[in-house]
Order: structure tokens, then sequence, then C-alpha cells
């Protein structure tokens, strides 16, 4: 008896054994910053799920997982654990170019046309696209080509679908003055790499990339790939949901659909220090480390961000004071969140990679790497300090210049109590107006809980410019909008809704959300029209994006269909509302129609609603424009009160039934 307690104690201390974190070496600080700050991430509903890596010497000295990676099968997470990594994909095509430019089969500065002479914009300005710009966003591109691209299955137009946005589609600065953050531009960088080296680029990576560098945990997005017995995806759970979303796919692989482990972004990370192994020859590892500025840089109070090849993050100055270089990466897909951070001098990586659109990722690698450093007596300590309440003073009669709209992803406006030194901003939306914070003048500056903001005028744009504490660096947080010549929009677009027709079975819910959208003239800025974002009129027919500096900006064209305007906007297809059937009786079906359009059904009367789908077809109900209910995630009856919109999507041919008893 004695020997079996003793077998069984042995054998549970070799299972506890096993299941305890890589950390041959690891110091202690440094653990428990990742434990206690990935914790505090998953408790608090930010995020599901985590894995935390760190590399030292081209060793890893510590690997841990956190939560479940499958909930359902008791799936925990574990080193192996596969994660989409976001935009860290970016610094991987910037890689795969850099591997052709080593061998003379791209230049970094020949246009974009040389390698793809299909790209075309509707604006001659493209043909000054160099290949740099589309790799440290100075490219003056509007953005990003989502449609059907953040899904649960790759679209196979997606080269074909980037392009023609892009041909109908203007620049919203001239190439290299200025450099907000663009994903199309690596979307033209991976069909570049494509182009020349006559493979795919999930083929080139693994040949060229990961194979070399021992990478195995690593590949397109977790929806293309295939589980095994070891390696397990990490799945997204979205809030107050059961079930798990399919697992994700996000076709501009080059932009931000890879996926990897932890500990395979920290050996990736790692080849950027010239030791261990090595892909890219010294030129090119000195010109991926580098800042690569656009004309605009140095323009403000402090410095700005000024992006890498690929990287976030060329010179992190926290670190910089003390004398240590950090390249960083972060990416983020709505349900997964990534930082990767390098120190080539050292030659240290750091990786954290979560489930969750808000998951800390980026902060939590941050304090990780800090504390690393710190333990292993590279750096000293931050001080912590405490403030006093900023007091406020008049505000200078030239700053009143500065009140007003500016535009930052959302209209916003700008109003001073010059007297009471505070600056308040505004939300516009549907014409109402929301305050979003007070902040107190003091010394050039606005003041608000730690942090600080002021107004720029450069080169005659005016710029709200928030200074991060974190970072050390000044970010253009909105632009103002300047007045525009009155100009006329097609009256059907003021107080309309529109309803998407171009979305596929596959995308992914984040987007669901712009598939009905308002527009509207804004009272207060005549010359400008809302359709999802803010633009200013042009014509007719068209309107352009409002500024300059800001990241993911659209255009819009009203196109005649068979007699009636519907709406183009950044690559999305919409069709008046009231172009929708009405579902009036207990019945109505819907059949997808030989271009593939999804379909719509408008509600007369409260309902409940259930569905006949094929298998591969998807349901949406719209209530007061959000979701109330997608066959993805949900099943069986929904209530639907009158003016709700029933969307079916899928294949050309496929019928769909939609069932209402009334209340």
């Amino acid at each position: 008896m004695r020997y079996w307690m003793r077998a069984i104690g042995l054998l549970v201390c070799l299972l506890l054994l096993a299941a305890l974190p890589a950390a041959a070496g690891a110091a202690a600080d440094a653990q428990y910053t990742a434990r206690t700050e990935v914790w505090k991430d998953i408790t608090s509903g930010k995020a599901g799920s985590a894995a935390v890596a760190i590399m030292d010497g081209g060793k890893i000295v510590y690997s841990e997982g956190f939560g479940m990676a499958d909930r359902g099968r008791s799936v925990p997470v574990d080193r192996h654990t596969i994660f989409d990594m976001g935009s860290v994909s970016k610094v991987y095509v910037a890689t795969a170019l850099m591997l052709l430019a080593d061998e003379g089969k791209v230049e970094l500065d020949q246009p974009v046309t040389r390698y793809l002479p299909e790209f075309t914009m509707a604006d001659e300005r493209y043909k000054d696209i160099t290949v740099r710009m589309t790799l440290n966003h100075t490219s003056g591109l509007p953005g990003t080509t989502g449609w059907n691209n953040f899904g649960f299955a790759y679209n196979k137009e997606v080269y074909k679908d980037t392009l023609d946005a892009l041909a109908l589609s203007t620049l919203k600065h001239r190439p290299g003055e200025m450099d907000p953050y663009c994903n199309d531009g690596f979307t033209l960088a991976e069909m570049i790499v494509v182009r020349v080296s006559g493979m795919s680029f999930p083929d080139f990576l693994s040949e060229r990339l990961f194979k070399p560098l021992g990478i195995s945990n690593s590949g397109p997005s977790v929806g293309m790939r295939p589980e095994t017995k070891t390696v397990k995806a990490a799945r997204y759970y979205p809030p107050g949901k059961l079930a798990a979303e399919p697992l994700e796919v996000l076709s501009v692989l080059g932009a931000g659909g890879l996926s990897a482990s932890a500990e395979d972004l920290c050996r990736f990370a790692d080849s950027f220090s010239g030791k261990g192994p090595q892909i890219l020859s010294a030129r090119a590892l000195a010109e991926m480390k580098k800042a690569q500025p656009a004309e605009f840089h140095g323009k403000l109070r402090a410095a700005d961000v000024s992006w890498g090849l690929g990287w976030d993050v060329t010179d992190h100055e926290p670190y910089r004071e003390q004398g240590i270089k950090v390249l960083g990466k972060s990416g983020g897909t709505g349900t997964y969140t990534t930082m990767m951070f390098a120190v080539p001098d050292k030659r240290i990586a750091v990786a954290v990679i979560m489930t969750g659109g808000q998951a800390g990722a980026v902060a939590i690698a941050d304090k990780v790497l800090a504390a690393y450093l710190a333990d292993k007596g590279l750096m000293k300590k931050a001080a912590r300090t405490v403030m006093p309440p900023v007091k406020g003073q008049p505000i200078p009669a030239e700053l009143k210049a500065f009140e007003g709209y500016y535009y930052g992803g959302s209209l916003l406006r700008m109003a001073f109590d010059m007297e009471k030194g505070t600056l308040t901003v505004y939300r516009v939306e549907d014409k109402t107006e929301t305050p979003q914070f007070t902040a107190a003048y003091n010394d050039g500056y606005f003041h608000k809980d730690g942090g600080k903001v002021y107004f720029a005028a450069v080169d005659g744009r005016c710029y709200f410019v928030r200074y991060d504490n974190t970072w050390k660096v000044d970010m253009i947080g909105a632009e103002k909008v300047e007045p525009a010549a009155p100009a006329q929009l097609a009256a059907a677009v003021d107080g309309q809704m529109w309803l998407r027709k171009n979305a596929k079975a596959f995308e992914g819910t984040a987007a669901s959300a712009g598939n009905v959208v308002g527009s509207g003239l804004v009272p207060a800025l005549p010359g400008y029209v809302v359709f999802g974002g803010l633009m200013r009129i042009e014509s007719p027919i068209f309107a352009t994006m409002p500024v300059e500096s800001m990241r993911d900006l659209s255009e819009l064209r009203l196109v005649d269909k068979d007699g009636r305007l519907w709406a183009w906007c950044g690559g999305g297809l919409f069709m008046p509302a009231d172009m929708a059937a009405t579902l009036t009786g207990g019945a109505g079906s819907l059949v997808i129609g030989p271009d593939g359009y999804n379909e719509w059904l408008k509600v007369a009367e409260d309902s409940v609603l259930s569905f006949a789908k094929p298998g591969k077809g998807r349901v949406l109900v719209y209530a007061a424009g959000a979701v109330v209910y997608d066959s993805v995630t949900d099943s069986g009856e929904v209530f639907a009160p009158a003016g709700s919109f029933v969307m079916a999507v899928g294949e050309a041919g496929d019928s769909f039934t939609v069932t209402a008893a009334g209340n």
C-alpha cells in the first residue's frame, strides 16, 4: 500500500512538473509581472486567454499559457497554442520583401507599378508610391480594404477586391508626406512578394522564413490551419456568449492575417539580433531596424511616431534613455491582441498574445520587458511619481483659432472656456453633441488624469495632438475639418438608410455592424456628408476624405443601378433601404441572384422570426441598425420589432425562408 502511495505521489509530482511553465533562468519579477497583468485582464473580461514568452540568448527562458484555448473541450493554453497575431504580420511581409531585395529582385525605392502594373488609382500621384512607402505607411493610400477580408474563410478574391477598390480611390496626401497607419500598403507588398517570387505568400514564408529560423508553429490565420494533437488554436468567445466564434481568417495575410505561438514570435524577433539563425543580410537588417520617417516628422513639439519597415517602434524613448534600442510591433484583429518586442543588441525578445479585442497585450509586454531588463541589471526600474492636480490657467487668445470641428475617426468639436482655462471635447453624432472630457490649460498643454494634449498648426493645417506618457511621443489624435466650398450631393443621401449588398457569408461579426448605414448632411459643416464616416462633398455623385492625417478613411461614390442610385464606399456596395422587400405575411423567401449579392427583407410588424437556410448560408437580423441575431453565433427564434431588417447571405442560387409569428 505504501509503495502505491509513493508511486502515486511521484506520478503527481511529475505531472505537476510537466505542467509548469518553461522558466529556466527567467527572472522572478518578469514572471510575476506577466502573471498578475495577464490575469488582471482575464478576470476583468478584457481577455479570454493568453500566452507569454521571453527569449534570451537564443533560448526560451519563460513560456506560459493562461486560460482555456477551447472551453468546450477543456483544452488549456500551452506553449504550442497558436493565436492570430494581427498587424505583427507586417514585419513578416517586410522581411519577405527584404529577402527579395537581398537577391536584387526588388528595389525599395522603385515604384509599386514596376512590380504590379495592374495597380491604378483615380489619382495620378499613385505612380509615385514606392515599395518602401508600402512598408512605412507613407503611401497616402486611404487605409484598409476590409470588406469580406476579415472573417471565417479565405477570400480568394482579396487581391482583386483590393485593386478594384483602390482603382476608384484617391490619395489622402502626397506620397511620402505623412504616415498615418495604412493596411492596404502591406497587401500591395504581399502581392509584390507573390508576383516576384512566383510562390503563394504562405509557401514563401514557410520556405524562406520559417524553416530556416526553426519556426514550426506559425502560418496563415488560425482558421486556415488544421489543428494537431499538440498544436491547438485559442478560440475567441464573444462577451456574453457561451459558444466560440468560428476560427478567424484574415485574408489580408501580409497586413494582419498570420498566426503563431508566443514562442515562435520570440524566435522570429530574435532573428533581428544578428546572431543565431539568420535569413537577412547585415545591410537588410540595418535597414529594417532604422526609423523610416515621413516628411512631416519633427514638426510637432516632441518626437512623433516614426515607423520602421513593418515595425511600429524602432526607438522606444524610455529604453533609449538608458542606452537600450528596442524594436516593437503590435497587432489587433478585433478578436486577438498581440505585442512583440526585440532588443537586438542584447538578444532578448518578449511576446504577449491574447484573445479579446480590448486585451492589454501592448502594455503587458512593455511591463514584462522592463521587468526582465531590470532583473538582468540592464535597466533601472522606473520610479513611480505622483503629481498633484494641474491648476487651470487662462487660455491665451491666440489659441481661440483652434476651436471648431475635428475628425479623428469620429467627428469632434473643440470648445474653450477662455477664462476658466478649460477645453471640452464633444463627440458629434446624429446631429447631437456628447461631452467626452474636459481638460485644464496649464503652460501650453491641456491636462487631464495625468495625460496632456495640445493644438498645433503645421503647414497650414491644425491638429489636436496627444502626448503619450508611456512612449514619450506626440500622436495626432484628430485634424481640423476645414470649410468646404458649397457642393451638391444627390438629395437622396440626406436622411437615407442603406443596406450592403456585397457581403459574403464568411465575413466576420465585427464587420456586420457596417452592413446597415445611415447617411446625412451635417448642418454645422456645409459641404460635408456622413456615410459611416465624415466625407467632403466634391460633386453630385462623389465625396472624398475629410482630412489627410487619419487612418482608415473612405470615399463615397453614387452609382446608377437600373435607375436607382446605389452607394459605393471603400469597396462596400449599398442599396437604398426602401428597395428591400417587405415581410407582410407569415413567411417570406429570399433567393441569392446570379450576381451573388445578399438579399434583404424589411419586417412590417413586431414578429418572432425563425429561419430555414442552406448549410453555408447566413442570416442576420438588424433592429435600429444593430445586430440582434446572427446565425454564426445564434440559433432558434428571435424577436424582431417592426422596421427590422433581415439579411440573407450565401452563394448564387441559395434559397432562404423567413417565418414570422406576429405578436
